[in-house]
């Protein structure tokens, strides 16, 4: 039990969160009142949302995009969290609550809403959009080493004669 408290009291996103995303009857209905099913919809969104805020060793991502400091941002509680983040999370953790019913709930508005989540991480991600009062993760002089400036250009025309 000590444990479980734990967990619930570390979370980024805690239950009352959902009632800005969906109604606590249908929340209710839809786990038959176990309260671990909705627990691991929101761990399992905030992992899932996390993903989407690190970068990868490709070469690619050293070209100068911000990269947020993820550890940062999902430590933050309460009024500290950024409301975008959290919305974003909730709308995942509501596509994983309603994944396991239909009660009442028009299932193609909580597709949809997960879809625009996902498809909004995956721009941040790239780059395409910024989060400005995220914290970045500072730029050192190894990561600036590595950053190269985009090189363009042609081959020389080949002549046939």
């Amino acid at each position: 039990m000590g444990q479980e408290l734990i967990t619930i009291i570390d979370m980024f996103l805690v239950k009352e969160d959902l009632k800005n995303n969906i109604y606590s009857y249908q929340v209710e209905q839809i786990t038959e009142g176990d309260e671990t099913i909705v627990l691991q919809a929101l761990d399992t969104a905030e992992q899932e949302v996390k993903s989407y805020f690190y970068t990868n060793d490709k070469k690619e991502y050293l070209d100068g995009r911000p990269r947020y400091d993820a550890e940062a941002i999902f430590a933050k509680r309460g009024e500290e969290r950024n409301a975008l983040v959290v919305s974003l999370c909730l709308s995942v953790a509501k596509w994983y609550i309603v994944d396991l019913c239909n009660a009442d709930i028009i299932y193609e508005h909580a597709k949809e809403r997960y879809d625009r989540a996902i498809d909004y991480l995956k721009r941040l991600a790239k780059g395409d959009v910024n989060i400005s009062s995220l914290p970045i993760v500072p730029r050192t002089e190894e990561t600036e080493k590595q950053i190269t400036p985009f090189v363009y250009g042609s081959r020389k025309k080949y002549n046939h004669e």
